[in-house]
């Protein structure tokens, strides 16, 4: 069934891609290779060094072809896994799941897009609802996934609350509307959700989930690429990291014009929102890192360590089966 699915899912992708088939042989005519990103989810600030990269031509410069689309929802890494896309856009806990996994997933990770886990627990700002010891007899709304949920039940467990007092509901799509109606608490991205809330006048208190549990600072989006891509094609893959590092240092240097740059490729969203969202994320792409995009055993062990105490997992894996920076230009 699990086999069947990610067949019809990527073949609508396929289908999708029919349409730019001339433009692949068009690439390949012209000497640039076809590159083709699949977004974990609709274009935002998380994704702008990619799109930075795109406008000022530093794909082609790599000899790249480069064309970002967004998901069939919640399968990028099964795409990129069955060879439809070259890179996609994943978080560290659905990596470590896909490649933890009975029938692992031929993927593995090459970036961090941030470094930081930017995400967080809002509630009304005049609810009373302070920390997850207030969680009790409350609602919270979110995706239902397993990683929610472990999240969740342990950062209310080591505030001394009783998880099973929490009311779990699957949300509705309305975002930051539902809080105070259909939902007490929600789980936000601090430069997205939370920046669309308070521009609409809503106050929120928020609360960081790596202030919460050290361990829940994971990278979270990440670049991910077929195994094989990076077997048969290093010198394509270095080329694009090259190129969206530069996207991402100029994202740092200049994030008002790295919003409008955003804006072009996403004008349903409203310009401001893409602005201050840009701002908040300017100093957190590489924040105290050493460069863009590198990442560390710790991050992952410690998120992995976090999953096996909470049972999504029943054995740890190691690090490097997960990631690796070695096509990072400073690995270079």
């Amino acid at each position: 069934m699990k086999k069947a699915l990610v067949i019809v899912l990527a073949c609508a992708l396929i289908v999708s891609f029919c349409a730019g088939a001339a433009a692949v042989m068009a690439a390949e005519d012209s000497g640039m290779k076809k590159v083709t990103v699949i977004l974990d989810y609709i274009p935002n600030t998380n994704h702008s060094g990619m799109y930075v990269a795109l406008n000022k031509g530093y794909y082609a410069e790599e000899g790249l072809d480069v064309e970002i689309i967004e998901p069939t929802e919640g399968a990028t890494n099964s795409l990129i896994a069955n060879g439809v896309g070259t890179f996609g856009i994943a978080y560290q806990e659905d990596v470590t799941l896909a490649l933890a996994a009975d029938d692992p997933l031929p993927l593995m990770t090459v970036a961090t897009l941030i470094q930081h886990n930017t995400s967080g627990f809002v509630t009304l700002a005049d609810s009373g609802i302070e920390t997850p010891a207030d969680w009790e007899g409350k609602t919270y709304a979110g995706w239902g996934g397993p990683g929610e949920n472990a999240v969740i039940r342990s950062v209310m467990e080591q505030a001394g609350a009783d998880p099973d007092k929490l009311n779990l509901v699957i949300a509705d799509g309305l975002g930051f509307e539902s809080l105070g109606r259909a939902c007490d608490i929600m789980w936000f991205f601090e430069a997205w959700d939370k920046v669309a809330a308070e521009m609409a006048g809503v106050e929120l208190h928020y609360i960081p989930c790596n202030e919460l549990d050290e361990r829940l600072d994971y990278y979270t989006p990440v670049i991910v690429a077929n195994t094989k891509t990076l077997e048969e094609d290093p010198e394509m893959v270095r080329a694009f990291l090259r190129a969206t590092q530069k996207g991402y240092e100029d994202c740092i240097a200049d994030p008002d014009s790295a919003a409008e740059i955003l804006h072009q490729y996403a004008p349903d969203y409203d310009a401001e929102m893409l602005r201050i969202s840009q701002e908040i994320l300017a100093d957190k792409y590489i924040a105290d890192a050493s460069a863009w995009g590198v990442m560390k055993d710790e991050v992952w062990d410690n998120y992995t360590e976090f999953m096996v105490e909470y049972g999504i997992l029943e054995e740890a894996i190691p690090a490097d089966t997960c990631y690796t920076n070695a096509f990072l230009p400073d690995a270079e």
